[in-house]
């Protein structure tokens, strides 16, 4: 159960890619970005206020909330900024990379994962096509893999360490907090910030749903071991992909379905069996300070 809803919520940040590329030509990215966060943290604490849910805070709590979300801030802002430097393509085999990165940062290198990971990365080179040319959004979205995959490896280490639902709010309040100055900086103009059908509808699918994908990401993780995590997100830009194809009419050539073909299967090899299933204590990984 924990592993199909991983691929549902892989299926709702697939949808993303499109409604934010809309919503980018009205708002600058760390000013969508607040709005996001903002729309996600008070809807999360409206929910639990309703049902009485108390929060754990205390410093262990504050130190994994901290630490978690540099990395998950990192991610969003070097993805969302190398957007405007590269191709799509690029940025979505780039940032796939944290299939790499997970296994890497936990040191964990059995065969059945990292096979598993060529796989995915080949069927996701066939499928997104990118240059091989590198340029200043090409290297941030290098660094937005790093992030993802530091994130990942934080959340099946912390969500089994404190409590998930805290450090879920949490996580979403330090990261809405460090988008103020960011935006501040930014210097939008108050005529982007209009209420257009396109940016409401974006900010329902990622504000609402992907913040519910996000929950539904910490609570799966305390069960999921992380490496099979990244692999079942390497779904993204396949269904990005499909989602484009079947409601914008974009093209999806052979190459695009040998693409589809290889992730699909590199998920199921990766994700089935024992033999990657033990969680061991990371040692030594980004996320142990």
């Amino acid at each position: 159960m924990p592993q199909l809803a991983l691929v549902l919520t892989t299926l709702v940040w697939g949808a993303t890619f499109p409604a934010t590329k809309a919503a980018l030509e009205q708002l600058p990215p760390f000013s969508f970005l607040f709005l996001r966060f903002l729309l996600g943290t008070v809807l999360v604490l409206g929910i639990l206020l309703a049902l009485g849910r108390r929060l754990q805070l205390d410093r262990g709590m504050l130190r994994m909330s901290v630490i978690a979300s540099v990395f998950l801030f990192l991610g969003y802002t070097t993805q969302t900024v190398g957007l405007r430097y590269t191709t799509a393509s690029n940025s979505a085999f780039i940032t796939a990379l944290y299939v790499i990165f997970v296994p890497l940062f936990l040191r964990r290198f059995g065969l059945r994962i990292w096979g598993s990971a060529a796989l995915a990365l080949a069927g996701l080179w066939f499928l997104v096509n990118p240059t091989v040319s590198l340029n200043q959004g090409d290297l941030l979205s290098l660094a937005c893999a790093a992030a993802f995959g530091a994130h990942i490896a934080c959340l099946e280490r912390y969500t089994r360490q404190g409590d998930a639902v805290s450090l879920l709010v949490w996580q979403l309040v330090l990261v809405t907090a460090v988008m103020i100055p960011a935006m501040i900086i930014e210097s939008p103009q108050a005529a982007s910030f209009a209420p257009t059908v396109v940016l409401v509808v974006t900010l329902m699918i990622t504000g609402v749903l992907a913040t519910g994908a996000f929950a539904v990401q910490v609570w799966a993780q305390q069960v999921v071991p992380a490496q099979r995590v990244a692999l079942i997100f390497s779904l993204e830009p396949l269904f990005a992909a499909w989602l484009s194809w079947y409601f914008l009419g974009e093209h999806l050539d052979p190459r695009g379905w040998l693409g589809s073909g290889l992730i699909l299967i590199a998920v199921v090899l990766g994700t089935t069996g024992q033999a990657v299933d033990k969680v061991t204590e990371p040692v030594g990984s980004p996320q142990a300070g």
